[in-house]
């Protein structure tokens, strides 16, 4: 069976990529794993804005500690202020590269932040490193009262404007679905430079210790039903968009992969699943999706890929309201006899 899909401009042996969030790929010998059981791509864990920016106040710290003291100091240099600025771009930055000497599979990079400022700098470093592709992580809770949802899309827009322009590599955006208009957003971002779309991003919400008094980080791994939101809004935006969509969340079988490309994803990410089954889990979903593909005389994943998208339905209202309304009558709630 032909897996062999196209992503980013990237060739990838299967559509099965592992996911930005899985903190396993930390770990290079993980990585070799992943290839070895199915892998088409690895996503790495991502480098934030606030580590960069943190690397930054602190070299700049080091550089003019004391200069206020006499002349002299004008020339100091602190002797470790190389190990200093390098504690973690530059471990990433290794980690790229070593990634790329022990695996042929595609290595993308993840940059994951909300604000303008040092991402195109980062990212072409990350190229230089040996990252086949970057994936932009825009993670933004906006709360400035003051700010409208336009001048927020702005942002959104110039981070990516920006990074592109700088580099030679193909760029994916991870966005949230929290627009007022999402099939907008989506095609202002392919127009300013996206190769590709990650739907959706997870926002991990905070939880209150009510017994400590503190607000402490809660996650919780996607389920299945965490699919229908990003399917739903690949398959309206498929055939519409001169884009590679990626799929992420709740992805943990054969046919969850299936369904995603039917509705127009060129791979489908896998996070949760792996941290709960392990690396090789990649290799049950992968037979899986195989004995769906053969049951089903498929011969190619191009011949179902966007099969079931909007444009291909023959009712186009399936992914809209009249579904919505549909959904509402047709459900029975039970019936209770005293």
């Amino acid at each position: 069976m032909d897996l062999t899909t196209q992503y980013l401009g990237l060739t990838l042996r299967s559509p099965l990529i592992v996911g930005a969030a899985a903190p396993l790929t930390e770990d290079i010998d993980n990585i070799r794993l992943m290839e070895d059981a199915g892998a088409g791509a690895v996503v790495l864990h991502s480098l934030f804005e606030e580590q960069i920016r943190k690397e930054k106040l602190e070299l700049h710290h080091h550089f003019t500690y004391g200069t206020d003291s006499f002349a002299e100091a004008l020339n100091y240099f602190p002797e470790n202020a190389s190990d200093v600025f390098h504690v973690g771009v530059e471990a990433y930055l290794e980690h790229i590269q070593t990634a790329k000497s022990m695996v042929r599979m595609p290595i993308i990079a993840s940059l994951n932040g909300s604000h303008q400022g040092e991402w195109e700098h980062t990212a072409k470093l990350m190229e230089q490193a040996g990252a086949d592709a970057i994936e932009l992580n825009i993670y933004y809770v906006p709360t400035d009262m003051n700010k409208n949802g336009s001048e927020v899309e702005y942002e959104y827009i110039q981070i990516v404007r920006t990074v592109r322009e700088n580099l030679n590599i193909p760029v994916a955006v991870k966005l949230s679905p929290f627009f007022s208009n999402m099939a907008n957003i989506a095609k202002r971002l392919v127009d300013n430079g996206a190769s590709g779309l990650v739907l959706f991003n997870r926002f991990y919400q905070p939880d209150i210790d009510i017994e400590n008094l503190e607000v402490t980080p809660n996650l919780i791994l996607s389920s299945p039903l965490d699919m229908r939101l990003p399917m739903r809004w690949i398959a309206m935006l498929y055939g519409r968009l001169d884009v590679d969509f990626a799929a992420t969340s709740g992805i943990q079988r054969g046919t969850d992969a299936i369904k995603m490309l039917m509705a127009g994803a060129k791979v489908t990410a896998l996070v949760a699943t792996l941290l709960r089954h392990g690396i090789h889990h990649i290799e049950t979903i992968e037979t899986e999706m195989v004995q769906w593909l053969e049951e089903h005389e498929y011969l190619s994943l191009e011949q179902l890929r966007g099969s079931m998208s909007q444009i291909n339905c023959p009712d186009e209202s399936a992914f809209e309201r009249a579904q919505y309304m549909r959904a509402i009558q047709s459900y029975q709630p039970e019936r209770h006899t005293l």
